[in-house]
């Protein structure tokens, strides 16, 4: 196995793992309020101060991947999931799983800071788009994966505190195993910046924490094309909120699909576009991120919009609804190396950083807004919404691909 397709995999892997850890809690909300005798909002809070601390530590771990290490992001995140998930499986009361979801909050924030700069460094760029990808598969999996060990558990008689359990060991021995490989198997070059970033590092070293820490957040929010790619990777995570959570109920509510149906629908599609995610990172690698971008967002305009419209045949519903999730899913490694040609190489930790930010603020957002559209108005317009998210994100495309295009001689892309 080649170093490359080696530190894809591992990469995949902390991935899935991550996006196990982000999930822990949806899944189990019956038996907390049954265990722990707390309401929705109390729970509500809980998933909030994950995402808040998730949040607020990209630029940080994105300056540490870049200036000194990656692996060592890496480790932390690891580490501190794992040991974030055991404290969320034995979680006594309340004040207990608010404290495990800063923990688990810490292991969540590490991991794109570190993968994005580690994807760079290991592969070309005309095959970069492939190795997001993978990335975005494994990643997709692993959101599914809490809920279905949940399931099993549950069919098992063993109880939410040994599913998670269960998530936390895996955890744990994956990240034995994965921080062994790169220690063992992947070069310095990979796992750690540059000696011309360190030594830029160092000669700021007289600045006090604080000038340091200003610097580098004034660095990344002065820079236009991230700002305005922030700003898409926003508007994408709003769109794609809105598919995964409402599409049931459009098609039970909108087309008289039986719920059980609809739901094996929706299963199918966030499967289908898992899946898709590959051509996307093909299709990544072999045209422009624009062309591809344009192509997905241009088909959740006209895809969500027309299932907005209603005035569909069952069948032609569910045939347009299994295509809905690709739009969104087969775009993201054409925006991933988007970003990655718009990064220099001693900045791609901070700036993936950034636009995990913009990732975060798309789910912090959709949520309450398409709840008050659906409970005041409908499903349907809350399509209508998402199809005009699919416009900004034109537009935001367009602007975007120009702002590149007029940075090309300025920036030199990773990688290259």
């Amino acid at each position: 196995m080649s170093e490359s397709t080696l530190v894809v995999s591992l990469v995949g892997g902390s991935h899935f793992v991550n996006h196990m850890y982000f999930m822990l809690l949806p899944p189990i909300f019956a038996a907390l309020r049954r265990d722990l005798g707390v309401g929705d909002p109390a729970l509500g809070l809980a998933l909030g101060v994950l995402g808040f601390v998730v949040t607020a530590l990209q630029l940080p771990f994105g300056h540490v991947s870049d200036t000194y290490s990656r692996t060592a992001v890496l480790a932390v995140s690891l580490v501190f999931g794992a040991v974030g998930a055991v404290l969320t499986a034995t979680a006594q009361s309340y004040a207990w799983l608010l404290g495990a979801q800063v923990i688990l909050g810490i292991g969540v924030a590490g991991h794109h800071p570190a993968h994005y700069p580690l994807l760079s460094s290991a592969t070309d760029p005309d095959v970069r788009g492939r190795a997001y990808s993978v990335h975005g598969f494994t990643g997709a999996l692993g959101f599914a994966a809490p809920p279905a060990i949940v399931a099993v558990g549950t069919t098992l008689g063993v109880g939410w505190r040994t599913s998670l359990g269960f998530i936390a060991i895996v955890g744990a021995l994956y990240a034995v195993v994965c921080l062994a490989a790169f220690a063992r198997y992947v070069c310095r070059d990979v796992t750690h910046p540059t000696a011309a970033q360190v030594a830029a590092e160092s000669s700021n070293a007289s600045e006090s924490p604080l000038a340091r820490i200003l610097s580098v957040l004034g660095g990344v929010v002065t820079s236009r094309p991230l700002l305005l790619l922030t700003a898409l990777w926003f508007a994408t995570s709003m769109a794609s909120w809105g598919v995964r959570q409402y599409t049931a109920t459009l098609l039970t509510g909108g087309y008289g699909l039986p719920v059980t149906d609809a739901n094996l629908v929706v299963s199918s599609m966030l499967a289908l576009g898992a899946v898709l995610i590959f051509g996307g990172g093909w299709l990544a690698d072999r045209l422009s991120s624009g062309t591809v971008l344009f192509a997905g967002y241009g088909a959740l305009v006209v895809v969500a919009g027309t299932l907005a419209w209603g005035g569909l045949p069952v069948v032609a519903a569910i045939a347009l609804t299994l295509v809905l999730s690709t739009t969104v899913d087969s775009s993201r490694p054409a925006r991933a190396k988007l970003a990655d040609s718009l990064s220099a190489e001693d900045s791609v930790g901070k700036n993936f950083g950034l636009l995990t930010i913009g990732i975060s603020g798309g789910g912090a957002v959709a949520p309450p807004v398409l709840a008050v559209v659906v409970e005041r108005w409908g499903v349907a317009p809350a399509f209508g919404i998402i199809a005009a998210v699919g416009v900004l994100a034109l537009v935001l495309t367009a602007v975007v691909v120009a702002a590149e295009r007029e940075t090309s001689q300025s920036v030199t892309p990773t990688g290259e």
